[in-house]
């Protein structure tokens, strides 16, 4: 059964089917893509009152996975390329056990469109912010992808972006609490400051919410820094958001209530 009949359902006789706006790109990706097994953060938007703070995803990837595996061969045939897209080459079932990118990513220096439509990630790499020439980042439908990692501030490049800005902490509609941050998960954790790029060393990381801009979404990104310096150093949120950066938990982070 195709897409379009998926989501509209059957024509009626003598009626032909809406069209639906969608490049051929996306189409083609909402064919591939495997569409259960998301989390169950999404369950918490619908429900009356206020939603449960949600756990931050901090599962690891399985390495032996066959999907992961081809994900490695593909970074490594990619680096010369503009374009990288896994669902085009990974088989659905495969791509869907790939919950986040490996750290090679940031040898992507080329790339400049990072295509995750439909994704079943949960989380992108601090290394995201090596891709130097990124100018296009798609994880529309990847709804247990709650947040990014502060370091994509880094592509200078990056202006086009496409989201489920519902599934994203703090979204000014849904309201999706922010987790609560006890301290540093070392899944989590770069390897060097989220703001000034250099080593934690004996002063280790701490992690804070912040939400930003990026390209065209406004984006819930955790940041880990190593001073309260570099704290000082990340800019406000935009107007309607919690201004500075804070740990999360319950209604701390949320938007105001009268934007919604």
């Amino acid at each position: 059964m195709s897409i379009i009949r998926r989501i509209l359902g059957e024509p009626r006789p003598g009626k032909p089917l809406p069209v639906i706006c969608k490049d051929p790109v996306t189409l083609a990706a909402a064919q591939r893509v495997e569409r259960s097994g998301h989390c169950a953060c999404l369950s918490l938007r619908g429900k009356k009152g206020t939603p449960s703070v949600p756990n931050l995803h901090a599962e690891p990837q399985d390495t032996s996975a066959p999907g992961w595996l081809a994900l490695l061969t593909l970074i490594d045939e990619s680096r010369n390329t503009s374009v990288i897209e896994p669902s085009a080459t990974i088989p659905a079932e495969q791509w869907s056990d790939v919950i986040t990118l490996p750290t090679e990513v940031q040898f992507l220096t080329t790339v400049s469109q990072l295509r995750l439509y439909g994704s079943h990630l949960r989380r992108l790499p601090p290394e995201i912010g090596r891709l130097s020439a990124l100018c296009n980042l798609d994880i529309y439908t990847s709804y247990s992808l709650h947040w990014l990692p502060y370091e994509v501030t880094r592509c200078a490049r990056l202006r086009d972006t496409r989201m489920s800005t519902r599934a994203l902490y703090g979204n000014i509609k849904t309201r999706l609490p922010f987790p609560r941050l006890s301290g540093p998960l070392n899944v989590l954790q770069p390897q060097t400051c989220s703001v000034c790029d250099k080593p934690f060393g004996e002063r280790g990381a701490t992690p804070y919410w912040t939400t930003q801009r990026i390209g065209t979404d406004v984006t819930p990104l955790l940041a880990h820094s190593c001073s309260s310096e570099c704290t000082a150093r990340i800019p406000d949120a935009p107007e309607g958001y919690y201004a500075r950066p804070h740990k999360g938990g319950g209604g701390v982070g949320m938007p105001v209530s009268d934007l919604y």
